[in-house]
């Protein structure tokens, strides 16, 4: 009998793996470690502080972009969200019609486009608009990222769908219940961690964003990312270090409390 096909077994994958994790995961931990390195060199230990982590909290220009960040990120990946579903039930929860694979391609062509295209088209539109209109504001940020994010929110919910059959939906609908109905009782509540999936992911590529934000935003507009970006061209410090470390037990907390609903859904 011939044995069964293992990857793991194969010359060199091993090495391979952990080569490739190092890669990956060695920056982040240096980034980690360093953070709490009480001298303002980034490759040289001298001992253990939460200085950095202080003078982060009491940056003036950190607090004020983080809370930009974080309300551009909510409203870009609500609004995108919202319409992500509303394109997923149109192109999945509907009989094939023409023009349904030319609607495919409309909805995701934003991932395919190089993202400083987009930027400098946003900037474009936005500036003729602002002539022409003289409104002024963060809206037009707001709404370069809902746009922007729509395709990222689309996958999983499309996803979801796909996998889910049809069968309650129809029963829903021969005991005489409304579509609108039909919706909100079977549909949505099976589509929920399709839904907050989508929404992680709008909001997570929204509070990274950096290209699109250069571009659009205005006076006043600094997210986080460019605040770090403009930081890092005066030099690295370990308060950069710091924030940035916090952004990412911040991911990881957001991440391992979707697993744990999603695990506590499927029990």
């Amino acid at each position: 009998m011939a044995k069964r096909f293992d990857l793991r077994r194969q010359t060199g994958f091993s090495e391979i793996a952990w080569f490739c994790l190092f890669a990956l995961y060695a920056p982040i931990l240096m980034l980690v470690v360093f953070s709490f390195n009480d001298n303002r060199s980034v490759v040289k230990w001298t001992e253990f502080s939460l200085r950095w982590y202080y003078e982060a909290f009491d940056n003036d220009g950190i607090r004020a972009a983080t809370a930009i960040s974080l309300k551009l990120a909510f409203v870009s990946a609500f609004f995108g969200t919202i319409f992500a579903t509303m394109a997923a039930l149109a192109t999945t929860r509907t009989k094939p019609y023409k023009g349904m694979y030319l609607a495919y391609a409309v909805i995701n062509q934003p991932l395919m486009i190089p993202e400083i295209v987009t930027a400098i088209a946003s900037l474009s539109l936005f500036a003729l608009i602002k002539q022409l209109t003289g409104v002024t504001g963060i809206g037009y940020l707001m709404l370069a990222h809902t746009v922007f994010t729509i395709p990222f929110a689309y996958m999983p919910i499309r996803a979801r769908l796909e996998d889910m059959t049809l069968t309650l939906e129809q029963a829903a609908a021969d005991l005489y219940a409304p579509p609108t109905k039909v919706f909100w009782k079977v549909t949505f509540p099976l589509l929920i961690p399709g839904i907050v999936a989508g929404a992680m992911l709008a909001f997570v590529v929204s509070l990274d964003d950096v290209i699109i934000t250069l571009m659009v935003a205005g006076p006043g507009e600094t997210t986080l990312p460019i605040f770090i970006l403009g930081a890092i061209r005066r030099g690295i410090t370990p308060e950069i270090n710091a924030v940035s470390t916090i952004l990412l037990v911040a991911s990881i907390v957001f991440v391992a409390i979707f697993f744990l609903v999603q695990k506590k859904r499927t029990k």
